[in-house]
Formats: structure tokens, sequence, C-alpha cells
């Protein structure tokens, strides 16, 4: 995987290229289509949907306002779904979805867990809806052996995984003991994050993993667990290592309830809160991977195959699967991210793959 080092922006006022969106449509003909192949939906024909769990996780709701900014940009209106980490209620929201009229509709998909991605995949290929898959799907199902479904985009879990666990062990000075707050064990982000301690563990073979639990990429659950963890390991425990930015922010709500103000904590997305806390030296790092660009991303490509500007054959195999960029935020950089500019060519349609770092393997 190349490096990174260019900022990115983690923001809801997407200034998008609508122009080039639009126009990039205007052959592609009438309303309908009927499938990818055929791009035939006029522009205001296209149905954008965006689904995550909820909008209480920050990042999860800066994924739906990027859905809706980018919705703006060409002139419609993104429909905002959520189903509370449910999936039996995530599979009924989609179900409702494709019993409609579905020629022109694209979803910008988070399925719960690994094991809800093919029967979402399986319905939009039926219906020959337009999707576009974020984070989690099986190993073995792949993106090529179907038409509608048209990119799976996620992160390298195990280097920003990693590459936390590598700040957490240079805040506590290269040794001491630290707890880890697991995602959704059902997750490639949790599995692969959790690997990247791992690696970071043996890489430092000073810093002592002491417990971990999942606390399901929850606040509230975080907080309760780091309470419970505090009180069974005290003060041994010199940093916490969190799988997502909510679950930090929780561990930092316990540490200040225990009166404790001697642990780092690190997490992943970016959120505001957590990026508040790293500039005021209470939290020690996360990584971003941008959010309101994953909510327009996964639509702006759908919308560009439904109205013709993409054809999902020319679609390159590596783009069908695909890592995206992210980008470790300390203290010495957290301004970068903080007022960030997005670069509105990442959402032109000849343009959607740009921030590609590779096929995942």
């Amino acid at each position: 995987m190349k490096s990174i080092s260019r900022p990115t922006a983690a923001v809801i006022g997407l200034t998008l290229a609508a122009a080039a969106l639009t126009g990039c449509s205007e052959e592609a003909g009438g309303a309908g289509g009927g499938g990818a192949e055929a791009g035939g939906c006029a522009p205001e024909d296209v149905v954008l949907v965006g689904q995550v769990r909820n909008e209480s996780n920050p990042y999860e709701a800066a994924w739906l306002d990027g859905g809706d900014a980018f919705a703006e940009q060409v002139g419609l209106s993104q429909d905002r779904l959520t189903y509370d980490g449910d999936s039996t209620k995530q599979q009924e929201q989609i179900t409702q979805l494709l019993a409609g009229n579905t020629d022109c509709l694209v979803m910008n998909i988070l399925p719960n867990g690994d094991s809800d991605t093919l029967p979402i995949v399986e319905g939009a290929q039926e219906a020959g809806a337009y999707l576009v898959t974020q984070w989690n799907k099986p190993a073995d199902v792949n993106v090529t052996d179907y038409s509608q479904w048209l990119s799976h985009i996620t992160y390298d879990g195990k280097t920003s995984g990693q590459q936390i666990g590598d700040a957490l062990a240079e805040a506590i000075g290269g040794s001491g003991g630290i707890i880890a707050l697991q995602g959704i064990l059902d997750t490639g982000a949790a599995k692969d994050r959790f690997a990247g301690l791992e690696a970071s563990l043996e890489a430092n073979p000073e810093v002592e993993l002491l417990d971990q639990q999942t606390a399901n990429f929850s606040r509230d659950e975080a907080l309760a667990v780091t309470k419970t963890l505090l009180t069974k390991h005290g003060d041994k425990i010199k940093g916490i290592w969190a799988a997502n930015d909510d679950m930090a922010l929780g561990a930092l709500a316990a540490l200040e309830q225990a009166g404790r103000d001697d642990v780092a904590v690190v997490g992943i997305d970016a959120v505001p809160d957590a990026l508040t806390a790293i500039g005021d030296g209470t939290m020690t790092a996360t990584v971003s991977s941008d959010g309101p660009w994953q909510g327009g991303i996964g639509l702006a490509i759908g919308y560009c195959v439904a109205t013709g500007e993409l054809s999902v054959d020319d679609i390159a195999d590596e783009d069908r699967a695909w890592f995206a960029e992210q980008f470790l935020i300390t203290g010495d950089n957290v301004g970068d991210f903080t007022s960030p500019e997005v670069d509105a060519a990442d959402f032109e349609c000849d343009n959607v793959f740009s921030r590609s770092q590779g096929a995942i393997s």
C-alpha cells in the first residue's frame, strides 16, 4: 500500500463539481434503465439512498450528511436510513426498497456485519438496483461476480489498528499495560483493526495487553466496559486502544469519572469530538476514513453508472473492491483536519476511484 501524506477532509460542507456530474449524464437518455449496463436513467429520475447503523455515532451521521451534500449538488435528495445496529431491521429496510421501482435506485450501504452483505447484494442484483457497499464483506464473496454490485470500499484496518497502537505505545513511553475495546466482532473492520493492534504489540514487546473486550463500536458500551476494566486493573492501565472514536470517547468519559488523567487513549474515525480531544491533549490519536467523503462517493459511483457516464464493464477489477485512503491524526497535525477542504474532483465521474490505494487482496 502506498504511503499517505495528503490531508483529507472529514467535513459536511462538500463543495462538489455539480455541473460536471449533472452534465455527464445528458446523453444517457430518458428515464428507466433497468440494469447497470443500460445506464439509461435521466439525472432527475435517480433515487439516492444512504444507510448506516445510527446517527448517534458522529462518524455515521457525517456519512449521511456527506450523502446529502452530494445529492444537493446534483439536484436530488438522499433518503437517510438507519437500522440501529439491528441486522433484521437492515434487511427489512432493504427488502422494502427493492420492492418498489428499482430501475434508477442507487444505494450506498454499510452492512451491519459481513454476514449481512450477501443478502443485500443478491437482492440488488435481482431487482436491478445499483449498489455500493462499504466496510463489511465476506472475504470469499467477489464483487466481480455481480453486475449491479458496482463497488465495495473499505480501509486497511490492520494498518490503522497498528498505527494507533504504535501511537499509543509511544505515548506511554514504550512500556506499560493497556486495554483494548473491540468493535462488532462480525465485521472485517473489527477483526483487521485488532490484528493491527496485535502487530503493534509484537513490535512493542514491553507494552502489555492487560485485557480486551468488545464494546460494539458504542460509546455507552465503552463507558461501561472501561469502568469495569478500570476497577479490575487499576493503575496498571496506562493506555486504552479503541477500535473507533465513539468507544474512545466513552473510555475518556469513564476516565474522567474515575479521576484519571494519566491514561493515553486512541481511536479511529476522526469524529469532531475526537479531534477536539486530540487538540486539547486528552486523546492521543485517531485515523480518518473521511465519513462525509464515504457518504458522497458511494452515491457518486452509483449515480455515474445509472446515468451512463460509467459502465460497470469498464470499471477495472481493482476498482470493484478496493482500499481507500486513511490518515493518522495526532496533536502534530490535528489542525489540518479541523478546517479541511474537499477536492471537488474526487466526485467527478471520471475520477471517483482517485483515492484508491489498491485492490483488496
